[in-house]
């Protein structure tokens, strides 16, 4: 449904930089595909090649079979798109914002109301969008970007600075939307929300892409297996509970749980995968940000 091929842009003539450095990928109909690095990664620039809203530099790139130079008037009826820009009319209510682009789109206003349902603001539909919270928004801006039936929905950010019920109502409808066979790209720095809602996840670093694969290969790669004990101390012994954090990959280590078990003191053991974002400072060299 996408794909980039030795995607580069650059910005500036007399100095030019390059804020993406020659990346090919492909993603599945259907699919959620995280874009994952920090800010200024390069994350926005390629969204905004891919939707036909900057010209690379160099390389191609696809939607739907179609060029995303030469054929950008067949993409756009074919996509939507929410930037993390929340580019709403406040003084108008939730359900007059959507009609409006309906409207637009030549869509019926019942799409709007279906929609609105989906995202679950139809209680809340005609109130003024300037009372609404950041997270409710966020998911009228999803609602908008669906009006026109999109086959590939990209989300640049879809979760910045919304409170954690607000970004858990975000992912539940993107994990909706993909049930129902729509291709999702989404751009995000929040490594977790990626772990939770993507097939595959790629990373992108000062502009190139440092790796691609599932999150869970991703883990098991690069990441360190470990495990977490509570012992049970010497009785009398204070404190009488040892926490430890040990690697499953250290002989020592497994040494050590092998004694301790054989002694009788593991009182609990957890196994502890690393997580993506332990990944990608492993590969990127730097926290997220």
């Amino acid at each position: 449904m996408i794909t980039a091929s030795h995607l580069s842009r650059q910005f500036g003539l007399l100095k030019p930089k390059t804020a993406v450095d020659d990346i090919s990928f492909e993603v599945a109909p259907g699919e959620v595909f995280g874009f994952l690095g920090h800010n200024g990664a390069g994350k926005t620039t390629t969204v905004r090649m891919l939707t036909g809203q900057l010209r690379p530099t160099a390389g191609a790139g696809t939607i739907a079979g179609f060029d995303i130079v030469r054929e950008r008037a067949k993409i756009h009826p074919l996509i939507g798109v929410v930037f993390d820009e929340q580019n709403l009319y406040p003084k108008l209510s939730g359900r007059k914002n959507l009609y409006l682009f309906a409207d637009l789109f030549g869509v019926e206003h019942a799409r709007a109301n279906e929609l609105l349902e989906l995202v679950g603001l139809s209680g809340r539909a005609g109130d003024m969008v300037k009372k609404y919270s950041n997270g409710m928004k966020q998911r009228l801006l999803i609602a908008r970007a669906l009006l026109n039936r999109p086959r590939v929905l990209f989300l640049d950010e879809p979760s910045r600075g919304l409170d954690p019920t607000s970004a858990r109502e975000v992912r539940r409808v993107i994990q909706e939307l993909a049930l129902e066979g729509t291709t999702v790209f989404l751009t995000t720095h929040y490594m977790e929300e990626a772990d939770q809602l993507c097939r595959r996840v790629a990373f992108i670093s000062e502009g190139k892409l440092i790796a691609l694969d599932t999150p869970r290969n991703l883990k098991l790669k690069f990441g360190s297996r470990r495990a977490q004990i509570v012992l049970r101390n010497p009785e009398g012994a204070t404190p009488p509970h040892e926490p430890r954090e040990i690697s499953l990959d250290d002989p020592g280590d497994a040494a050590s749980l092998e004694r301790w078990m054989a002694e009788g003191r593991v009182l609990t053991i957890h196994s502890q995968e690393a997580t993506l974002e332990e990944v990608f400072i492993q590969l990127a060299g730097r926290v997220l940000s």
